[in-house]
């Protein structure tokens, strides 16, 4: 049956529409080239019942820091960050002196004591499209089992987890019911929602699940107190800039308007494989690491010390398997100052059933429910606002092969898209794909 987000039944087919929640105090959330945030409403009273000001936070599979830079940017103190790639451990240890690191969450016997805040974006390798799709249970994302032993010894009050978007799907979401069936032995209730980066201020479509598991709060009221009405279909006109994977094309382009699609890792090689953009003056161009730091929403430069720590695309590596920092910036504010949860159309979950993109087990049972994937109507800045003298054109094997994988695909494309692609200036063999930042 259908309810409302307050627990009153709904009748069939109704749809619930968004309560407005008056503003109490005003916020924003600034990164680097990113458009600035609406103010976020606050649930009334929340002036006197939010957290303390400084909450402590372990950060868990930390990676290039996202979560801590995020969390650290909204007043939380992290006192540990456990990364096992050197690499990242190496950057984690210049952009946060003074902080504990570890090298392997499964080698941890204890989180520091007074522990709040646990935060993880674990392994997606076994979870992702891109990955070997081996589930919760593969070798790279079972690494997640090992925090909820130390979350249970530490009595942590929240718990903050990232990851793909495709998680809900594989293997009909097995990883995500072994996760909320951990958070539930634990008794904590959860809620999660998937979020795009482009609601967030940056021009990079990048959707991924956000779940927020309490004791102490209602995870709703992190999630589900912002919400901008459903996305409209996007018209893919020449007349802006298009991003699209242009190592694809016979199954999938990934098409976004004046935007760029999700920052991926490379190949298996070590090869960068930066989605391209085509623009209004005919280029064709990929952004460098720099401009993909931005993308990601850390300052130009925050993985540069991994250069000739690792294979050639260590850097993109780095910055693809990242947290979005506005995104969790948000979400780290909204914790220290929760909302009143909105109202949205809802579902029961039965066993079995499909994740849907959000949802929550506060109440009676696991709802579904119908929610945009990005909290604000705040749309970000052009892509070409990103665009520099670093910016480098493909080759022609680069363009002539994804031309040619597109006619064989068959895919539909937008009008003229192929014939500008055809049309465009290509980069001499001699030239170096991308320069030097200084």
């Amino acid at each position: 049956g259908r309810h409302s987000a307050r627990g009153g039944r709904a009748s069939p087919g109704r749809r619930r529409r968004v309560l407005l929640v008056l503003s109490l105090k005003a916020g924003t959330t600034a990164v680097p080239g990113a458009a600035r945030l609406p103010p976020l409403p606050m649930r009334r009273g929340a002036v006197c019942d939010m957290m303390p000001f400084v909450m402590t936070v372990a950060g868990l599979f930390a990676g290039i820091g996202g979560f801590e830079r995020a969390f650290a940017q909204a007043g939380f103190e992290t006192r540990l960050l456990a990364e096992i790639d050197h690499a990242a451990r190496a950057i984690l240890e210049q952009r946060f002196p003074g902080i504990q690191i570890g090298e392997d969450v499964a080698r941890l016997t204890e989180l520091p004591r007074g522990t709040e805040i646990v935060t993880a974006g674990f392994p997606c390798q076994n979870l992702s499209m891109a990955g070997d799709k081996s589930g919760i249970d593969g070798d790279k994302s079972s690494a997640v089992k090992a925090i909820f032993p130390l979350i249970e010894r530490a009595n942590v009050g929240t718990v903050v987890i990232e990851n793909v978007y495709f998680m809900l799907q594989l293997k009909s979401g097995d990883a995500m019911r072994w996760l909320v069936e951990q958070f539930e032995k634990l008794e904590f209730k959860w809620a999660y929602r998937v979020l795009d980066t482009m609601g967030f201020g940056l021009p990079q479509r990048r959707r991924r699940v956000y779940m927020v598991a309490s004791r102490e709060i209602d995870p709703r009221s992190v999630l589900f107190a912002d919400d901008a009405h459903a996305s409209v279909a996007e018209n893919y006109d020449l007349s802006r800039p298009l991003g699209f994977y242009w190592t694809e094309g016979r199954s999938g382009v990934g098409f976004v308007s004046d935007a760029i699609p999700p920052i991926k890792v490379g190949s298996s090689l070590g090869i960068p494989s930066p989605p391209a953009a085509l623009f209004p003056d005919g280029e064709v161009l990929v952004p460098d690491i720099a401009a993909c730091e931005r993308l990601q929403g850390f300052p130009e430069g925050w993985t540069r010390l991994a250069d000739g720590r690792g294979t050639r695309g260590i850097r993109w590596r780095l910055i693809g398997n990242a947290v979005s920092v506005p995104v969790a910036q948000w979400i780290a504010e909204r914790l220290r100052e929760p909302g009143t949860p909105r109202e949205f159309e809802i579902f029961e979950l039965g066993d079995g059933d499909r994740w849907p993109d959000s949802g929550w087990n506060v109440g009676d049972g696991r709802i579904g429910a119908i929610a945009s994937d990005k909290p604000f109507d705040a749309r970000p800045p052009s892509i070409a606002t990103f665009r520099d003298a670093f910016w480098s054109r493909l080759s022609d094997r680069a363009l002539n092969g994804f031309i040619g994988r597109a006619v064989e695909g068959g895919l539909r494309m937008p009008p003229g898209f192929l014939e500008a692609l055809r049309s465009a200036d290509r980069r001499p063999p001699s030239v170096s794909r991308q320069r030097a930042r200084r």
